[in-house]
């Protein structure tokens, strides 16, 4: 039972071979002829087909089966052996048992022959070129003998021996100057022009064989080439020229090229293409009730000394089971390419399968990817089918077989931009609702689909998979499909799934259709941060008012920086809506401050930074308090003291003018006598030293630095003298060297500040000197600052003075006093302010 289950697996799992052949059976008249007749021999022609029966008829058909112009050749008494025809189809000779030959004329009498040789002739070849006049009438019969027979210019026939045979001749092909015919003994090939045989193969001596019981099958290939099938044995000979002439020696010679043995019997053989052959074969075996089996046509590629079964086809011919070996041939039409297998009572035309041939094969046995292949391939004519006809089958298969990735990709490459073509095909993949798998190839540039197209496809993505629905809405174009009915979709549907891809969709939709404020609404109910994108694009920033909160939850970054864009949000607007979270408030005034100080101390907002600052930056708070005018000092200064910032503290007791509580806070809380000279140094105050020295003398590290650096500031004389006799510093010397160093440093600078003030007092004095020495330019614009007449004109004699002051007079409108002319306007100016103090 095991065996009978592995037999029949191998059975299923032998992948069929694709057939090389397709095959017509001949029809209409030649089944009225073989009903009543059976077929003893076919020729075969481009043009037509002759028959020979067994009754002696012959008979003219076309490739359809239909008789020509109801042609019936004058018949043989018996069956009629062979046919031959000529190279143009012209010429038609024939032979039989009766012992007549006929030459028939198809279109002339004239050149027709009958010669009656009184014995069986098996086999006739007409000359190929028996349709040239001259010495071209002429065809050569076998027997016992080969025989040429000519046509004299006197009308007769001339019949000369060729050769003596060897047996019977059984076949004969004749092609140009060369004749090939089997016998009993072997295959010959004879030269008609050089009048000789060019050798014998002799056949195999083979156990319970009789050579006459098997047909020798002859079919020339080419002038070079014989195709030689006997019993089970594939011979194929060339003829070529000898590389060197002797004397006595055919010119030519025949040379077998291969050889193989198949397991059957051949009862035809012809060319296919290259080194490929076409076998009509009949079994060796018999079937369960001793009948014989099908005959079959081998394809196979020959070999040196073997051959490549390509493909095997069982035909199926009528009454096969009746016949033998000899009663099948096959002719062939090596031009064509075309053959013709013969049996009794049937006849079918072989011809190699074309491209729609391949094409429906494949596809009858769903390889429809080699089938695009060649729908593909370049140069391919095709009659019967179309990539796209291909294309759609392929398609079909795919979805069949649920393969929708695959089904996808060739829409693409089938479809590209044909709008019909894509709205025929499109529902497959909706009734299997894999729309999603062909979304991405769907045309959506110059060349669009009808919107409901688009909408299916976005429907499936919604119920099936809404990832893939928010991606396919942010790339697509809202002009493909209706934005509303897709919206209106969507919300029914987030009653029942409310997913974040699903609202950050319905956001993009809302600002598809324009709905900003609804848009916004879904991106911040989402927490999603392309609401910032939106608002910038579409300059919503009147519709961010009461949002500014909630987006600086979202991202505090992004909303500072629109709400930072000119002429965007109102800062009144912003302060008043971020009053409820200090945080917030403080981020924002902050970057506000970064922006322009000066804007937040026009709006009075520094009072507000400053709370900040102390809650949130204190770092901050310092500098805000040095650079600024605009707070209330007292309320900075309680803010500080409830939070201990003593440094803030120090800064603002300084402002307020408390320098001594200032510098007591320094001195007990921060205990940083740096600081407290620095301080000391910019009040600039010398009680203020006096107060620090008092402070410091009771802690004698700080009288280390007082010593090193008070001598700049002060006298040192006044600090040494307050410090106690018993009062241990560390590092006295040092600190004495150092202010002693600095003190006669600042004496020296002082002394020579002074020097360079003099010098400076002199050189000044003697550059207003030197100017006022020069002379002053006065033209007809002056005017007499006491008469306000030109000073300078034709009415004008007397002289003009100018004082150094600038004012000009007349010299006659100036009163005398003495003997020095004063200028009048500036006299009466020192005797009013005088008058005044």
């Amino acid at each position: 039972m095991t065996n009978q289950s592995d037999e029949k697996s191998d059975i299923e799992t032998v992948e069929e071979v694709e057939p090389k052949l397709k095959y017509v059976r001949l029809t209409n008249d030649v089944q009225t002829i073989l009903t009543k007749d059976g077929v003893s021999y076919l020729a075969a022609h481009p043009k037509f087909l002759c028959i020979g029966t067994n009754w002696g008829s012959i008979h003219l058909l076309d490739f359809e089966g239909n008789i020509v112009n109801n042609r019936q050749l004058r018949p043989h008494t018996v069956a009629v052996n062979q046919i031959s025809i000529d190279s143009r189809g012209e010429f038609i000779a024939t032979c039989s048992d009766d012992g007549n030959v006929f030459v028939y004329g198809l279109y002339t009498t004239e050149d027709s022959q009958e010669v009656s040789l009184g014995r069986c002739v098996k086999s006739v070849a007409i000359d190929p070129l028996y349709h040239k006049s001259g010495n071209y009438r002429r065809f050569i019969t076998g027997d016992d003998r080969l025989m040429l027979h000519e046509r004299t210019f006197l009308g007769r026939t001339k019949s000369v021996v060729l050769c003596d045979v060897e047996g019977v001749v059984h076949n004969m092909r004749w092609h140009n100057r060369f004749v090939a015919w089997a016998s009993n003994i072997g295959l010959r090939v004879y030269d008609i022009i050089s009048r000789c045989s060019l050798g014998l193969i002799k056949w195999d001596k083979r156990n319970n064989i009789i050579p006459s019981t098997y047909r020798c099958n002859l079919t020339w290939k080419d002038s070079g080439t014989l195709l030689v099938g006997w019993v089970d044995t594939v011979r194929i000979c060339g003829v070529k020229r000898r590389l060197q002439r002797l004397k006595d020696v055919p010119e030519y010679i025949v040379e077998p090229l291969s050889m193989f043995r198949i397991d059957y019997f051949i009862s035809g053989i012809g060319p296919l293409n290259h080194n490929q052959l076409v076998i009509l074969c009949y079994s060796k075996e018999k079937d369960e009730n001793e009948k014989a089996m099908r005959p079959q046509l081998y394809v196979v590629e020959a070999k040196e000394s073997k051959y490549v079964e390509l493909c095997t086809d069982n035909l199926s011919l009528r009454d096969f089971q009746d016949f033998g070996c000899n009663d099948y041939a096959l002719e062939s039409l090596v031009v064509e390419n075309l053959f013709v297998i013969v049996s009794p009572k049937d006849i079918v035309v072989a011809n190699p399968c074309d491209a729609d041939d391949r094409i429906e094969w494949l596809i009858e046995h769903n390889k429809y990817s080699e089938a695009m292949e060649i729908v593909n391939s370049k140069n391919i004519v095709l009659n019967r089918n179309s990539r796209i006809s291909v294309g759609k089958k392929f398609l079909d298969h795919l979805l069949f077989v649920e393969e929708y990735v695959e089904a996808g990709q060739l829409t693409a490459e089938l479809f590209g931009n044909d709008k019909k073509l894509w709205q025929e095909e499109i529902f497959k993949f909706a009734q299997v609702h894999q729309l999603r798998q062909v979304s991405a190839y769907i045309p959506r540039g110059e060349v669009t689909l009808d919107p409901h197209i688009y909408e299916m496809v976005l429907y499936e993505y919604l119920k099936l998979e809404p990832e893939g629905f928010l991606k396919i809405v942010k790339q697509w174009s809202p002009s493909l499909y209706n934005v509303s009915a897709v919206t209106n979709a969507l919300i029914e549907h987030l009653i029942v799934n409310s997913s974040s891809e699903l609202l950050e969709a319905l956001a993009i939709l809302y600002t598809h259709s324009g709905k900003f404020d609804k848009a916004l609404g879904a991106y911040l109910k989402l927490n999603h941060k392309g609401i910032f994108q939106l608002i910038t694009k579409q300059n919503l920033y009147p519709l961010i008012h009461n949002m500014i909160e909630d987006l600086m939850q979202l991202d505090c970054e992004q909303t500072i920086k629109i709400l930072l864009e000119k002429d965007t949000v109102p800062i009144d607007v912003a302060v008043a809506k971020l009053q409820d979270n200090r945080l917030y408030l403080y981020t924002y005034l902050d970057a506000l401050e970064k922006k322009d100080t000066r804007m937040l101390a026009r709006r009075n907002l520094h009072k507000d930074l400053v709370s900040l600052y102390a809650a949130f930056a204190r770092e901050k708070l310092l500098p805000l308090l040095k650079r600024s005018d605009n707070y209330s000092i007292a309320l900075a200064l309680e803010e500080c003291k409830r939070l201990e910032y003593y440094p803030e503290m120090v800064y603002l007791l300084g402002r307020m003018g408390n320098t001594k509580d200032a510098l007591n806070l320094v001195m007990s809380q921060l205990q940083d006598i740096e600081q407290a000279i620095e301080f000391c140094k910019d009040q600039n105050d010398a009680d203020l030293w006096h107060d620090l020295i008092g402070l410091s003398l009771d802690q004698p590290n700080f009288l280390k630095v007082l010593l090193r650096k008070i001598g700049t500031y002060v006298d040192p004389r006044i600090l040494i003298r307050r410090i106690g006799k018993r009062t241990q510093i560390p590092g006295l010397k040092d600190a004495l060297v150092k202010m002693m160093t600095d003190y006669n440093l600042q004496v020296s600078v002082e002394d020579g500040c002074a020097k360079i003030v003099v010098s400076d007092c002199f050189d000044l004095h003697e550059r207003l000197y030197n100017v006022r020495r020069k002379g002053c330019g006065v033209d007809d614009q002056h005017l007499c600052s006491a008469c306000q007449k030109c000073i300078v004109g034709q009415d004008t004699v007397g002289n003009a003075l100018i004082f150094c002051c600038q004012h000009v007079f007349h010299e006659e409108c100036i009163p005398a006093d003495g003997l020095e002319m004063t200028c009048i306007i500036c006299t009466d100016s020192r005797t009013k302010q005088a008058a005044f103090q």
